[in-house]
């Protein structure tokens, strides 16, 4: 499947401790429960497991019936191990839930957006992820550091306006009834080329990214060959030494030469293919977003 077509992944705020972070990028489910108001299901509260058991101890006293009391007590042992199997499992899943509600704000799911904006997202994410991923990026030729730091945040705050796009495109749809009344269209035109503007803005800065992203990957590709031929640099001497044992003296001298001219030439356009890279880096940080 075209990786352009799948919805966008989980964004998380880059600001957030990395704790609090990894928790939350490690329960997708409970911040979906978190985000439709969804609570724990107190049914199945391990604690209430021992309702049961307790009320038959105690009728088992009350009636001074020893078979009684040697069922409850077995079946209270039961429900303890069990208890102590999922008590667990309960906290933990209480814990998760109240800590995805306190941080509402700093995630976004997939579900936040509508269509057209999960798309717009995953595109930035697809264009972080070649930048991210790309040799000339883990060889610290392009920024390291400001990649990592600075293309994080560009993709929530451009999650972070695409929500809030979808939430008034979604309001506007409740608001702006289908068919209007003659002469009133015009009342409405200010608010969705509004929403217009906002989308075209956003659209702009991910075409951005998705340009730096292709710089980088041209710029790979010409890595890619400067450290092959960078292999056959290193054996030079041998193949001069064979032209000049096998060619006449005047051929030897211009065979040499394009060997060297060559090298040199793929050398300027792996520089300018990395220059063209950190300008384009540079337009996506002269307008910031945040």
């Amino acid at each position: 499947m075209d990786p352009r077509a799948l919805p966008p992944r989980l964004v998380i705020d880059p600001s957030l401790p990395s704790e609090v972070s990894l928790e939350l990028r490690s329960s997708p489910h409970i911040l979906r429960m978190a985000r439709s108001g969804a609570q724990v299901d107190t049914a199945h509260n391990p604690a209430l497991m021992f309702a049961l058991p307790g009320f038959l101890l105690l009728l088992s006293l009350m009636l001074g019936a020893s078979v009684l009391f040697v069922g409850s007590l077995g079946f209270g042992l039961m429900v303890l191990m069990r208890w102590m199997a999922t008590d667990s499992t309960y906290r933990s899943t209480r814990r998760r839930l109240r800590l995805a509600r306190a941080y509402a704000a700093h995630y976004i799911l997939p579900e936040d957006l509508d269509h057209p904006c999960q798309m717009l997202l995953r595109r930035a994410q697809n264009a972080v992820d070649a930048i991210l991923s790309s040799r000339v990026h883990h060889a610290g030729l392009i920024d390291t550091i400001d990649n990592q730091v600075t293309l994080p945040e560009e993709v929530w705050q451009i999650g972070q306006r695409l929500r809030q796009l979808s939430s008034m495109h979604a309001e506007q749809g409740r608001i702006i009834p289908r068919e209007l009344p003659p002469g009133m269209e015009d009342a409405f035109k200010p608010y969705t080329k509004a929403l217009d503007a906002a989308w075209t803005s956003l659209s702009q800065r991910v075409r951005h990214l998705e340009s730096y992203a292709k710089q980088v990957l041209k710029a790979d590709k010409v890595y890619q060959t400067h450290r092959r031929l960078e292999a056959l640099a290193a054996k030079t001497p041998e193949y001069q030494q064979l032209i000049a044992d096998t060619v006449r003296d005047e051929l030897a001298h211009e065979r040499i030469r394009e060997l060297a001219g060559q090298a040199a030439h793929v050398r300027k356009l792996f520089e300018e293919s990395i220059l063209e890279a950190r300008l384009a880096a540079g337009e996506l940080i002269r307008t910031p977003l945040s």
